[in-house]
């Protein structure tokens, strides 16, 4: 079959944040670009389309983020505090989440090339705003910011991806949808383009550099069941279900190597009667990322986690992993009215699965597929749990902590006795896998003797050894802008000589 790309320098493989990168940057480099997306046009992007827009970058000064976010200056910013978030912190961060595995050189690329990757964005259209209502809490006059995030990208995945593919179009960059990859081309000791399927049947693309942009293997139950066990294959999926982990497939069967954490995941609690699959129209709003704030009990009634470990945006990734290993696949998060207010806006849509009762006797009936008389049992110890007398305050540390407990709470431990009560029904639902190819400083794919391939690149979510273990909110679309930068320069480079 004939494939209408030739004269192609650089092929990137997937149509999302990280490969939207690489192609711009492979353009801005010289280089002659194509792209293919095995997404029809309506469902493209990856779960780039599915993010609620956190970008993590480190910042010690509010003109930082002014620069970035010049919309800021409209606002009373002595009424808002940021707080800073150094390097240091945010490697140290990385580290800690990952139990110190993370691969130290591609963690401190991250971390130094991940605020001008910001900047790098806003000049191709992207925009960025304050994260109010999901990493800020209004304290007295003042809003707090926690968890060392500061911005999200205004309108989250679907404006991103408006941004840039508006640029793409601009550079002359097409992309080309229903154009599904299969297989790598290899050449004379190097890449040379990639093997297609589409509905006309299966063809060749010819390129100088491939790079591998296009996600996890998240959507295949199979890989999932394999590579992380048992139950896995039952989760449903945050975004997007064409990331089904045939990019891993054909650059191990090419020779790539392999990294990262290969049982691991990026999870959340996930509305439990979500489709199995992401809806754009709901985007991010099936998470419910509250539970710091209230108690999260499985179907024996018992709760299995310490909701106040961390601020949600340090714990939520793990978090979700242990929903997994909860019987059912199901719990609730519950809350009392104290809390209620800091809400946010994925408590109040429609559709949610939710309970209210005025007794905590009531709601123990309401709570699909809990034990009831152990709901009760669990409340009640918790209600009476030993606490210090200290104040809560949602936007710090405030070790507002029970003691006893077979779980204590660490922070944020309010008694729950304040009707009505209302909680929420949540399972696992997956966002990305963390096992991936092994890439150079330059982003290039090396095989098992850590030599690069030559010919291909790789950036995202298909990269593996940043993540184990857990993960923080943001890194992930600064990573694929990062390395995806990195990816696209790099592979211009090999294919323009």
């Amino acid at each position: 079959m004939k494939i209408n790309i030739e004269d192609v320098d650089v092929l990137v493989v997937g149509a999302g944040n990280a490969a939207s990168c690489a192609a711009l940057s492979a353009r801005e480099a010289g280089a002659r670009v194509a792209m293919i997306e095995t997404a029809p046009e309506e469902a493209r992007g990856g779960n780039s389309a599915y993010t609620g827009g956190a970008f993590r970058f480190p910042f010690t000064s509010v003109e930082q983020l002014l620069e970035l976010s010049p919309d800021l200056a409209e606002m009373d910013l002595s009424k808002i505090d940021f707080g800073t978030y150094p390097k240091e912190q945010y490697f140290s961060d990385v580290a800690e989440w990952t139990e110190y595995r993370c691969d130290p050189v591609l963690t401190e690329i991250l971390v130094d090339n991940s605020y001008q990757a910001g900047l790098w964005l806003r000049g191709h259209g992207v925009r960025f705003q304050p994260a109010f209502g999901r990493v800020a809490f209004k304290v007295g006059d003042t809003f707090r910011f926690w968890g060392g995030l500061a911005c999200h990208i205004w309108g989250g995945g679907e404006e991103l991806l408006r941004a840039q593919y508006k640029a793409l179009e601009k550079a002359g960059v097409k992309v080309n949808y229903n154009t599904t990859c299969v297989g790598l081309l290899e050449g004379d000791g190097q890449i040379e383009g990639v093997k297609v399927r589409t509905a006309d049947g299966v063809g060749e693309i010819r390129a100088k550099a491939v790079v591998l942009a296009c996600g996890g293997f998240e959507s295949s139950p199979e890989m999932r069941a394999r590579y992380l066990g048992p139950n896995w294959d039952l989760v449903k999926v945050r975004g997007t279900r064409y990331n089904t982990g045939r990019g891993h497939q054909m650059a191990i069967e090419a020779g790539a190597a392999v990294t990262g954490h290969w049982s691991g995941a990026h999870a959340c609690q996930w509305d439990m009667n979500a489709p199995p699959y992401g809806d754009l129209s709901i985007g991010d709003k099936f998470q419910k990322h509250n539970y710091p704030l209230g108690i999260v009990v499985n179907a024996r009634g018992e709760r299995f986690i310490d909701e106040g470990l961390d601020f949600h945006v340090l714990t939520y990734a793990k978090y979700g992993q242990e929903m997994v290993k909860q019987p059912g696949l199901i719990a609730w998060q519950v809350f009392d009215q104290k809390v209620t207010k800091y809400f946010r806006d994925e408590y109040r849509m429609r559709p949610v699965t939710k309970e209210t009762a005025d007794t905590l006797e009531e709601l123990a009936t309401k709570l699909a597929g809990v034990d009831p008389e152990g709901f009760l049992k669990t409340v009640r110890e918790y209600n009476a749990a030993p606490r210090p007398d200290v104040p809560f305050d949602p936007s710090v540390h405030d070790g507002l902590k029970t003691s006893g407990l077979a779980i204590d709470k660490t922070n944020w431990a309010n008694r729950l006795d304040s009707p009505p009560y209302e909680a929420f029904g949540v399972t696992a639902g997956i966002t990305f896998t963390f096992g991936g190819l092994k890439i150079s400083t330059e982003a290039e794919v090396e095989d098992a003797s850590g030599k690069p391939i030559k010919g291909l690149f790789a950036a995202g979510e298909i990269v593996g050894g940043l993540y184990y273990h857990n993960y923080g909110a943001g890194t992930g679309l600064a990573a694929g802008a990062v390395f995806g930068r990195i990816a696209g320069a790099s592979a211009a480079r090999l294919a323009r000589g």
